[in-house]
């Protein structure tokens, strides 16, 4: 089930409190929109920096496969992509837990690592972390409609990346 922008809610921050926490972008910056999470990933950066005790922030790019490694050792995970196709307006944001995303599991031990998307890379970190594979695992999909070689971001989806960057800011850091 999508959660539209209007419905999106903030978690309790006191749930959250000394919970280690991984934001992961996904997207290619020289495909336009695509990149939408890199740019809240950069503008995060420049609000929490490098180091902080309780926040790792991760520029994915397209590696999907690397969300298996980049999981252990965090209690919760908030992903950031594009998604295009999905019948409303660029910049339509979208907040929903990682389960409601269900990607079915290759068992061919020849699966083609590099074309691996993120919810597919999030069903190989659950078999193969097993306990040590996060729950608290949610989403923020800004619907894009341009994916042409650019590096700009179109408006109405910088808009929406800089709505996320205020959700996230609010959740993680409790700051508005």
């Amino acid at each position: 089930m999508n959660i539209a922008e209007e419905n999106i809610e903030v978690l309790d921050n006191s749930m959250i409190l000394g919970t280690k926490t991984a934001i992961m972008g996904f997207g290619n910056p020289c495909r336009s929109d695509d990149g939408i999470a890199i740019y809240v990933i950069d503008e995060l950066r420049k609000v929490i920096g490098e180091e902080h005790e309780t926040i790792t922030l991760f520029d994915m790019g397209t590696s999907a496969f690397e969300v298996l490694f980049q999981l252990k050792g965090h209690n919760r995970i908030i992903i950031v992509d594009a998604v295009i196709n999905t019948g409303e307006v660029a910049g339509t944001l979208y907040k929903l837990p990682a389960s409601e995303i269900n990607a079915q599991i290759n068992e061919d031990p020849m699966v083609f690592l590099h074309s691996l998307k993120w919810d597919q890379a999030l069903s190989y970190a659950k078999k193969i972390l097993r306990e040590e594979y996060p729950e608290n695992i949610e989403v923020y999909l800004i619907s894009v409609d341009n994916l042409k070689l650019d590096i700009q971001l179109s408006e109405a989806v910088k808009n929406a990346g800089n709505k996320v960057i205020e959700l996230i800011k609010n959740d993680v850091l409790g700051s508005s």
